[in-house]
């Protein structure tokens, strides 16, 4: 499995991995269209609601390096299955929750098995691909969320409308059960060599500044971009939009931002350096998310504008989250130390997505409306170009 020309089944094992993070995002992307649903069913209040869309990253919040450094202790493939497996049942049996806190805490309980897959997929991806064509295949894993997102904004209205919010829970639940068995049939286990133990090397990943540099980066894009396409749903709902309108438009919001991926391995792969493209994609998430939002309804662009600015927003954004990941492997602070650098940036990046939309929809509920959104992600971004300047300097 570790051949520089792997076969044919090692190839059918990378993209298995992949859909198990795709099938993990998933039940983050499964809440934003069900939150109409679940705020007539339940008396939520909207920032209960944003804390709700959050509350997922509240155990990478946590302990994203723990589970990092467990990944690395249990085995790669072992922990995506505990993972799996965890998602299964927790949505199970959030299909049958009566009241918001138990909903929260089942949410946290996925947040757990969220990290158990996503986690160690880099590192066991690097394992099943030549080293040439890396860094096309981490720009194909750096789409996981936002195609997990896309599908559950896609295909969650429709279902919800047709058969409600339970049952699109236990579906999802289903199919993290599916992808379970999938890994244990066709997916070895890798063998790898560690040196130190585990408090030796979450040391050294904390005292060297590459992973502090990529990991504050992700928590201050990640912010920005679940906050806004979390939300779109609710504000075109606000707006009067038809849900199965708002489903596809939304949709459409995550699916782009899989171009950007693919556009920075692509790139990575023919040697455009990583902080530009870091810079571009901040850059960019700033201005477009000014033009989409600054203004409300009555200034500013027409509706079909402010949408074209999303899709720029979360499209061209899209190159951070791959860039990211390719710099975890060469800013981490060792071979061993990989898993461990992946699951800070992942702490750090739950971070952001558990400050962002409750921020956001706290701006929203003072100002009376959306258009104060623009303040809260062009901050993010002016953080962020600052650290992307540190990691050029870092590099070089």
């Amino acid at each position: 499995m570790t051949d520089p020309n792997p076969s044919a089944a090692a190839r059918r094992a990378a993209w298995l991995v992949f859909a198990a993070g795709v099938c993990a995002a998933l039940h983050v992307g499964k809440l934003p269209p069900a939150i109409v649903a679940l705020r007539e069913a339940l008396g939520m209040s909207l920032v209960e609601a944003g804390f709700l869309l959050s509350l997922v990253q509240a155990a990478g919040m946590a302990a994203g390096i723990a589970f990092g450094l467990l990944a690395d202790a249990i085995g790669l493939r072992r922990s995506m299955q505990a993972g799996l497996a965890l998602l299964a049942a927790a949505s199970a049996l959030g299909a049958a929750a009566e009241s918001v806190a138990m909903l929260l805490a089942l949410r946290a309980l996925e947040g757990v098995g969220f990290l158990m897959v996503v986690l160690p997929a880099p590192g066991l991806m690097r394992r099943l691909v030549p080293p040439q064509r890396l860094s096309l295949m981490l720009g194909v894993w750096g789409t996981y969320m936002p195609l997990g997102a896309a599908i559950g904004l896609l295909a969650g209205p429709v279902w919800i409308a047709a058969l409600g919010w339970r049952s699109w829970w236990l579906l999802l639940g289903g199919l993290s059960a599916l992808s379970t068995l999938s890994l244990r049939t066709v997916v070895e286990a890798p063998a790898g060599a560690r040196s130190g133990g585990l408090p030796e090397r979450l040391a050294r990943t904390l005292r060297d500044a590459g992973p502090w540099l990529v990991a504050g980066c992700f928590a201050l894009y990640s912010s920005q971009w679940l906050a806004v396409i979390g939300f779109l749903p609710t504000i075109y709902a606000g707006a009067g939009i038809a849900p199965a309108l708002t489903g596809v438009l939304t949709a459409l919001a995550a699916a782009v931002n899989m171009l950007g991926n693919l556009g920075a391995g692509r790139l990575l792969q023919r040697g455009v350096a990583p902080p530009g493209l870091l810079a571009t994609g901040f850059v960019v998430m700033a201005l477009a998310a000014g033009a989409a939002f600054a203004g409300g309804p009555e200034a500013g662009l027409p509706p079909a504008g402010r949408f074209l600015a999303v899709l720029v927003f979360s499209g061209v954004g899209g190159m951070v989250p791959a860039t990211l990941f390719a710099l975890a492997m060469r800013l981490a602070p060792g071979e061993d130390t990989v898993s461990t650098t992946v699951g800070w940036m992942q702490q750090l990046s739950a971070l952001g997505q558990f400050a962002g939309p409750p921020i956001v929809a706290a701006l929203a509920a003072r100002a009376g409306g959306w258009h104060w959104t623009w303040l809260a992600t062009g901050s993010a971004s002016l953080l962020a170009l600052g650290l992307a300047a540190l990691v050029a300097r870092r590099l070089r």
